[in-house]
């Protein structure tokens, strides 16, 4: 018998898996490619949200257990996953200078804002106001670390590529049976796919679509991530990831004409020389209604558990909240209560 099924294997998925290889448990993973949303992500970590100036939820101590956690898939997938790429924020007026000098004379925040401002990063973004830099950012490349995980765990027998079929799925006392699988314990990580699974589509998960262009420009020679009215993320080779859209009324997950209109628009009234669009991805972000993870136990089912919502810093948020699950289900280590989904069973789940 295994000790774990795992279905899915975006960011939540990778993370769970990941702590049950550091736990020696036996595990396999069910993926069938339906979710997009870890793929298509810009990968930026960044702790500060640039809009207001504060510091995301959680931030500080998600840094501290993210940048390692990465950095031991790099050594044992033999793959770069990790690049350190500082942020600049452009400015629109003086007024949010002075936010900005406000924010970084806050104790949690003085690390990461450089009160020391930017004239030009680069001839081909104008600032009038100057730009402000993130000291401790960068991006995960998500593509090659799904796909090197991917491949890690079907060299050592841990996968399987087929859709989860949820009326196969026999609960048991202790343990649940799957198509001839028997585990202990099953952990759902799913992202927006949660909206189909029976036994936790009771949970208030909300679509948030998502849309990048990637864009060509052999003039633009940028290497730093700029945030302005969208982020601009260079890539290599002259190309650079630019979005994103927050959609939460559309779920289809193609890209639409609209949202690369708009991101068009945006670019070309921040960089002033010549791109073209090569590329558009889109996937939709698994949010929560008061926008925290949510995981846990199923509330009637003690060996069913959720590891779902982490919207778009599903790069920071992954790596701390896979660690309180798996010491929740292992040590009974109780979840703290802002991320646990017991929040939403009295006014959601109907036995």
């Amino acid at each position: 018998m295994l000790d774990y099924i795992v279905v899915g294997l975006g960011l939540s998925g990778i993370a769970i898996s990941q702590r049950l290889e550091d736990r020696n448990k036996k595990f396999v993973v069910f993926e069938d490619n339906s979710q997009k949303s870890s793929l298509v992500a810009g990968g930026l970590f960044n702790p500060v949200i640039l809009k207001r100036f504060t510091l995301a939820w959680n931030a500080n101590e998600q840094m501290k257990i993210a940048i390692p956690f990465y950095k031991e898939l790099e050594a044992k997938l033999q793959a770069k996953i990790v690049y350190p790429v500082e942020i600049y924020r452009k400015f629109f007026s003086a007024e949010e200078q002075n936010n900005w000098f406000e924010a970084a004379d806050k104790p949690l925040l003085s690390e990461y804002l450089d009160t020391n401002l930017v004239k030009e990063i680069n001839p081909n973004i104008p600032s009038e106001f100057s730009f402000g830099r993130v000291r401790q950012t960068g991006v995960i490349d998500t593509d090659v670390l799904i796909k090197e995980y991917r491949n890690y765990l079907k060299n050592n027998n841990k996968i399987q590529f087929e859709r989860f079929d949820y009326s196969a799925l026999q609960v048991n006392e202790d343990s649940v049976n799957y198509n001839g699988v028997s585990a202990k314990q099953i952990v759902f990580c799913e992202g927006f796919g949660m909206q189909h699974n029976p036994f936790f589509n009771y949970l208030p998960l909300r679509g948030n679509k998502g849309e990048y262009i990637t864009i060509y420009s052999e003039e633009l020679k940028l290497e730093e991530a700029v945030k302005s009215s969208v982020f601009i993320i260079p890539l290599g080779n002259n190309l650079y990831k630019v979005g994103a859209t927050y959609n939460n009324k559309d779920t289809d997950p193609q890209p639409s004409k609209t949202a690369r209109e708009d991101l068009e628009n945006k670019i070309k009234k921040l960089i002033t020389c010549k791109f073209e669009v090569v590329d558009q991805s889109a996937g939709i972000r698994p949010a929560s209604k008061d926008r925290k993870p949510m995981l846990g136990r199923h509330p009637k089912y003690k060996n069913l558990y959720c590891c779902n919502g982490f919207g778009s810093r599903g790069v920071l948020i992954s790596p701390m909240v896979s660690e309180q699950l798996i010491r929740f289900i292992e040590e009974n280590v109780q979840l703290p209560q802002e991320i646990d989904l017991q929040r939403f069973n009295k006014k959601h789940y109907k036995a």
